[in-house]
């Protein structure tokens, strides 16, 4: 060998050699961010001692002499586990991303302080109680004890980021309802897209985007009892609904079902829950038991919040869905004669509240910007657009939104649900729950079932909220809101069930506006059906229930689609799958990967002619739109560009099917009867940082492949839009599924897409996602031996 050879290779492997080392010595820094999970730990702000254990799965069991030292530890095991989620979730929702990440946060940022998110949170804190208060600042008190003595480096994230967290206070805890309300409330958005579709299609045109609620699809409280503003100027529409934050589109959805003691194998009511958002690492949510003398809690907490969000205290147990009330209106005000400062108002012309906010920017100079506010609520037009100067705007467009107000008290409803003993205290409970509106599924140990939609619904002088209105006149001002005491409820209703997954909640004579536009009631419609199918339910029964991959949207849409005039020889083994399929989204079959292909590549010939820009926003797969198009507004099919030739929907249906099965050939095998629904349908878990570097993404991500469709219970939404690689990626669902077993509330199962933990070095990082998908639950009883105990002990 010759000695350049000879040295090179020496070379290669010192730099192999300090490479290793030097990934080895990386690792174990940084697994020392990995939480103390054994032993003692003297704390500050403790009045005596609490057991914080963990079992094999990371889940916790914090066992305390009182109530604010429960708070306590759950801050500290929170800051354990999730500190830089919590942090990141409080940076978004006060408009402080850019302080740390630079400029490619800075719309972010402008959209929030515009909102005005954390001084609304500062005002809110100051109206609670002070239990409530006093809970807060015991859980902040546990969060900064973590934060003051760990003694090994903050969890990596922040190290990438090149920063520390501040400490914890009693607001931000405030900051994810904030958040998660705004994510529960898209009215907004749907308003600026009509107001662009009526500029562009005729009205017919634009409400068939819309179906209304079927006639014969489920309705949770079945017998319960002026113009629009077209305005000439919009100002950048485009931008004010391009520019809105990924973290803040709306992410709803989720099914409920509560049965009475009269339809269960125990004899005692059955509660099963599965809310669905945003397939994220790390989740949503944070399972743990509390346990003192006075009060048993289990369930699922968030990260930054001290209290169960969905779960049971030993008496009662609930659960929650989104009611897609419509509690967001856009006012469109007019500027006052000669005035860029004044707006004008029934009243007369009125000055426009102002304040400035000052932006901090990473690598580069402050930011400032000015945030007005006219009497119906923030003014968003410089969100929309820098370029545009406020005085070259006729039109300014105002938000009014409950959670906007200053006595929005929705954190003392939540903590006085988790005390609640029986249906009239959590009744009185709920009505300090203002934002957004929930539905809220209720079951008692004593035998009781229950049902409530509470929060704050406008009440408008006229219109139906359904596109931005003038604000000068006054004709559209919201005269109050629906009084809790006339908000959807039930309490032990006959039929001994009650079933709440997005679906119309309240009857044609309901004397109030609660929406103009109800979501696709099909999942409810299938709860029904199974529900129907046996006279008792096991908690079993339950958790199969919550693992149904049947789509009724493609049982109802795929016929219409096979009934297309078809080439007999095209593809005919593939197409004869399809017609036998039964609809369900199964994995390992190859019909659901056609059949969504299929509707992908329908949507685009249907709708984007006619749509232009605002395609992308119904580029999702939605059945119950096309079945509705087909069926009774082919005029859609006609393409305007092509005056020579009029298309028909069954022209375009065969089209799409032979692009559908040209675009599955070069993403897949060429054998289509190999083809899997799981090969497309993966679950990813995204992390905000992780994900952007390509080899750590790849290191760490528990991605894998996932059954369920759009409609389905087990719903897995598929991206329909960007890359091919990525289509049908499934993004959203539930983040996590309980049933509530009131004979015996030890006897609940939960079920956690993740893990425990945020830190990728944990083992508890992900290890629960194949246990999520594959339907396995745990319990959060508190009797196993835990692997790992820590005693926290008061100085």
């Amino acid at each position: 060998m010759s000695r350049p050879l000879r040295w090179f290779l020496y070379s290669v492997l010192v730099l192999l050699l300090i490479a290793v080392i030097g990934g080895g010595g990386a690792y174990l820094w940084f697994s020392r961010s990995l939480p103390q999970v054994s032993g003692e730990r003297i704390l500050t702000g403790l009045t005596a001692p609490v057991s914080l254990e963990r079992d094999a799965q990371g889940l916790v069991t914090i066992r305390a002499e009182n109530e604010t030292d429960a708070y306590f530890a759950l801050g500290f095991a929170h800051a354990q586990d999730r500190l830089w989620q919590m942090d990141s979730q409080r940076r978004t929702a006060s408009g402080r991303l850019s302080e740390v990440i630079g400029s490619s946060t800075l719309e972010i940022d402008r959209f929030i302080r515009t909102l005005g998110l954390y001084r609304v949170a500062e005002a809110n804190l100051k109206g609670l109680g002070a239990d409530v208060r006093g809970a807060l600042e015991s859980y902040s008190a546990g969060v900064n004890a973590f934060l003051t003595t760990r003694s090994g480096p903050l969890p990596p994230e922040f190290f990438v980021l090149g920063y520390e967290p501040e400490p914890w206070r009693p607001v931000d805890s405030l900051l994810w309802g904030k958040l998660m309300a705004f994510q529960l409330s898209g009215n907004w958005h749907e308003e600026l897209l009509r107001a662009r579709l009526d500029q562009r299609l005729d009205p017919a045109k634009v409400e068939a985007l819309w179906p209304p609620y079927p006639a014969d699809s489920p309705v949770v409280l079945a017998d319960q009892s002026g113009g629009l503003l077209n305005p000439q100027s919009l100002t950048d529409l485009a931008g004010l609904i391009d520019r809105l934050p990924s973290i803040l589109t709306p992410k709803d959805a989720s099914n409920s079902w509560v049965l009475s003691g009269a339809r269960t194998a125990t004899g005692s009511p059955i509660l099963a829950n599965d809310p669905h958002l945003e397939l994220t690492a790390p989740s949503t949510w944070y399972m743990v038991r509390i346990e003192t003398p006075s009060l048993t809690l289990a369930g699922a907490t968030a990260p930054g919040v001290p209290f169960i969000i969905i779960g049971h205290n030993s008496q009662v147990a609930w659960g929650f869905t989104t009611t897609h009330s419509d509690t967001q209106d856009l006012f469109v005000e007019r500027l006052a004669a000669g005035s860029q400062e004044h707006y004008d108002t029934p009243d007369g012309p009125t000055r426009f509240e102002s304040h400035q906010e000052v932006i901090q920017v990473e690598g580069d100079s402050d930011h400032t910007m000015t945030v007005r506010h006219s009497r119906h609520g923030p003014i968003m037009n410089d969100v929309a657009s820098r370029s545009i100067p406020n005085n070259n705007t006729k039109d300014l467009i105002a938000l009014s939104w409950p959670a906007l107000r200053e006595d929005d008290r929705t954190p003392q409803a939540l903590y006085g649900i988790n005390h609640a003993r029986n249906w009239e205290t959590f009744n009185a409970a709920l009505e300090d729950f203002h934002t957004p509106q929930q539905n809220i599924v209720y079951a008692d140990v004593t035998g009781n079932i229950g049902f409530v939609a509470p929060g704050r619904v406008p009440i408008r002088r006229s219109g139906d909220g359904r596109r931005p209105v003038s604000g000068w006149s006054g004709d559209f001002d919201w005269e109050g809101f629906i009084p809790f005491d006339e908000l959807p409820r039930a309490f032990n209703p006959e039929t001994g069930k009650i079933v709440a997954a997005n679906n119309k909640v309240v009857g044609e004579d309901y004397p109030y506006l609660i929406t103009a536009n109800w979501p696709n009631g099909d999942r409810a419609q299938r709860v029904e059906d199974l529900l129907a199918a046996a006279p008792s339910w096991s908690l079993e029964q339950s958790q199969d229930m919550q693992l149904d991959t049947l789509s009724l949207g493609a049982q109802r849409l795929l016929p219409l689609l096979l009934a297309a005039p078809t080439d007999p020889d095209f593809k005919s083994e593939a197409m004869e799958l399809l017609k036998n399929w039964d609809g369900h989204m199964d994995v390992g079959r190859p019909e659901p990967l056609i059949y969504y292909t299929w509707i992908w590549a329908l949507t685009e010939l249907i709708l984007a002619d006619d749509l232009g820009p605002d395609f992308a926003a119904f580029q999702r797969g939605d059945a119950r739109l096309l079945a509705t198009l087909l069926s009774d507004q082919p005029h859609w099919c006609d393409h305007s560009e092509s005056q020579d030739k009029q298309e028909t929907c069954e022209e375009l249906i065969v089209l799409a099917l032979e692009n559908a099965f040209d675009a599955l050939t070069g993403g897949f095998s060429r054998d289509e009867l190999s083809w899997r629904w799981g090969d497309a349908h993966i679950a990813h878990f995204p992390h905000p940082v992780w994900s952007r570097l390509p080899f750590i993404d790849d290191l760490i991500n528990y991605g894998l492949e996932a059954p369920g469709g759009n409609d389905t219970l087990n719903r897995g939404s598929a991206r329909f839009r960007g890359e091919a690689e990525n289509r049908f990626e499934d993004v959203h669902g539930p983040g996590m599924r309980v049933v509530f077993d009131l004979a015996n509330l030890n006897n609940s199962r939960f079920n956690l897409a993740g893990g425990q933990s945020g830190n990728p070095l944990s083992p508890h990082y992900g290890d629960l996602v194949v246990p999520w998908r594959d339907g396995l639950y745990f319990k959060l009883d508190g009797a196993a031996t835990p692997k790992h105990q820590l005693t926290l002990l008061p100085p």
